[in-house]
């Protein structure tokens, strides 16, 4: 499996995206959960944010010119520590998508 992005969010324009075409078979749910954690880190720190796998299915965020450095390095390891659950069925989810 190539690196691929599950969805982001950009400040800039005020935009979210997820890889519908891809993902588009996970829950109503999940996908407004991943929503919302897109677009707080944008509206908290600025800049962009994306969701997406590595090679080996797992999750990995990318961030890119945040007006605060600090903040945005907090959030990303805040985000990951209370959301642990839902990154790792993601990371599950993948595993099996891709087969």
């Amino acid at each position: 499996m190539e690196a691929e992005v599950l969805c982001g969010a950009n400040a800039s324009n005020m935009k979210f995206y997820f890889n519908e075409e891809r993902y588009g078979i996970l829950p109503k749910a999940v996908k407004e959960e991943l929503k919302i954690l897109c677009v707080l880190y944008c509206a908290d720190v600025g800049g962009a944010i994306t969701l997406g796998f590595d090679g080996e299915h797992r999750l990995r965020i990318t961030t890119l010119s945040p007006i605060d450095e600090i903040g945005a390095e907090l959030k990303v390891k805040a985000m990951q520590t209370e959301n642990r659950e839902l990154f790792e069925m993601l990371e599950e989810f993948s595993r099996q998508f891709d087969r």
